[in-house]
């Protein structure tokens, strides 16, 4: 018998019991081939039954200890005490740990390793760039937001590493030093779970690396238990705010018959939350109340966080950075359409102010993508969406939007109708910033309730599947609304330019005709 052939019979014939049958025998009533079958033994040799080889094999197997021959280097008690099986089990836990440890292609994988945008493509922001039309300035040397990007992103401002470990970030000069920014959220007690899905979201894409503190108001004291779980969510300081009162409250100008009225009329016709006396004061403080809480007398920036909203994608620089950088007034993400039914004197008191006060319109002021050219040049209802806006606080102190909000608010436009923050801010912003100072992040994914925003070719950054710039434009507007669409969407009437033109031959009224939407029909597609 040569030595190959006797070292395997040693090896799975020595004498034993298996610890396995023993405890658990009907386990292995009819043992499984094991190792001994696939070596071939001289016919010289005693024959055994297959089951008694098999048995002796797998007990001599997981109990047997070392061979004798282990190499000398190795200490005696190793030699004398370490068995097959304690090898086997230690070879397995490796494996396992190597396959953990190798990167898997799956999405959220991807999201907790940091893939940077410039490992995946050349000119990154040649695809992921916020999209804006050029737009002419008098200024000799006016921001270019593309650049900065370029220059800027990587989180080369970042404070936090991602790993809990601080980084220090030169600072050189007024443009280095860190903007004084903050996040803001209006808040119930009761929205805390709503309040912690958007915090975790946002703190993982975006703040972990840069720890811009939250500010959280109510109309209401804050709960020990909404406090804790927040300040438990970020390494930033965390603020807890009551609105005063003489914000969240009927003014004494307003005629409270009249305002009972108008919660039970717009109730009825199905105006979203029209019978909400709470969502009339919210809609009032978000429009010209909220900047003037003291707590934000100290803060420059702001960024709005609603509950239950959706971060999609990893943000690689500092936003509030950039505003200030480019000399930015207000940050949008989606552009809609909105029940005209809850603001029908809106245009008409802004058409009054603006006669009455010309002087306070920005020369540069860009109105025209705000009208309806079919229709009078009457409001056509665009708005940015508010619930996501990043804006300048100094802007909305500012004398102009401080006399635009004073002049709707005696009109009583936020309780006999259910005048909105969104057009609002959209018409103040437009008559009183130019469009160059206003900036629309098609970079950053985001979603509020059915409204859904995802940038095209981001699929290494952000965990949502992209959606074309005209997503969202109706979705607001229930089928029951008077409410018309304009000729073109309210997010490319705001970008004009080449994302206005038209394929030939295209009708919009012969497209509405076979049953689509009119809007089908543009060169630039919606993924551009």
């Amino acid at each position: 018998m040569g030595f190959l052939e006797r070292t395997a019979w040693k090896l799975f014939n020595t004498p034993g019991r298996d610890p396995f049958v023993d405890k658990s025998p009907k386990l292995l009533a009819t043992p499984s081939m094991t190792l001994i079958s696939k070596f071939s033994l001289p016919s010289n040799e005693p024959s055994r039954s297959s089951s008694a080889s098999s048995f002796s094999s797998s007990s001599s197997f997981w109990t047997s200890p070392a061979p004798s021959r282990w190499p000398r280097y190795l200490p005696s008690s190793v030699r004398n005490t370490v068995s097959k099986r304690q090898i086997a089990v230690v070879v397995c836990l490796l494996l396992a740990l190597l396959i953990w440890v190798i990167p898997q292609p799956h999405t959220w994988r991807r999201r907790v390793i940091h893939i940077t945008v410039q490992q995946q493509v050349a000119n990154p922001y040649q695809v992921l760039r916020p999209i804006s039309e050029a737009i002419p300035t008098k200024r000799k040397h006016a921001p270019d937001p593309m650049h900065w990007l370029e220059q800027n992103s990587n989180n080369k401002h970042a404070e936090n590493t991602g790993l809990g470990l601080l980084k220090s970030v030169p600072s050189f000069g007024h443009h280095s030093a860190k903007p004084r920014a903050a996040l803001i959220s209006l808040v119930r007690n009761s929205e805390l779970p709503g309040l912690m899905q958007s915090m975790r979201q946002l703190e993982f894409q975006w703040n972990r690396k840069y720890n811009y503190p939250w500010i959280f108001f109510n109309d209401e004291a804050f709960s020990d238990e909404f406090k804790a779980a927040t300040q438990n969510l970020t390494s930033a300081k965390c603020y807890y705010e009551v609105v005063p009162k003489e914000h969240w409250s009927l003014p004494d100008w307003i005629d409270e018959g009249r305002f009972m009225n108008s919660l039970e009329y717009l109730g009825a016709i199905g105006v979203g939350k029209g019978w909400m006396i709470s969502y009339r004061h919210m809609c009032r403080w978000n429009s010209g109340f909220f900047y003037k809480h003291p707590r934000l007398k100290d803060f420059d920036w702001y960024w709005r966080v609603e509950p239950d909203v959706h971060f999609f994608c990893d943000i690689d620089y500092d936003v509030f950075r950039f505003m200030r950088d480019n000399n930015m007034k207000y940050g949008f993400n989606m552009n809609i359409l909105d029940d005209a039914r809850s603001f029908p004197s809106l245009w008409s008191r802004t058409r009054s102010f603006i006669n009455a006060h010309p002087e306070l319109i920005h020369p540069d002021a860009d109105l025209d993508w705000l009208l309806d050219s079919h229709n009078s040049g009457d409001y056509n209802n665009c708005q940015f969406f508010s619930n996501f806006e990043i804006g300048d606080l100094n802007f909305f102190r500012g004398e102009a939007n401080e006399r635009y909000f004073d002049w709707l608010d005696r009109g009583g436009g936020f309780y006999y109708e259910r005048f909105g923050d969104a057009p609002i801010h959209t018409l103040s912003v437009a008559m009183f910033v130019p469009k160059s100072e206003i900036w629309f992040f098609r970079d950053i994914g985001y979603q509020h309730d059915i409204n859904r925003h995802c940038p095209p070719q981001s699929s290494h950054r952000c965990s949502c599947d992209p959606t074309p710039v005209d997503e969202n434009f109706y979705r607001l507007v229930p089928l029951e609304s008077p409410q018309k669409k304009p000729d073109d969407t309210c997010i490319r009437q705001f970008l004009g330019g080449h994302w206005l033109d038209k394929k030939d031959a295209w009708s919009q009224e012969v497209e509405r005709a076979f049953g689509g939407d009119g809007y089908q029909g543009y060169v630039a597609g919606g993924l551009g």
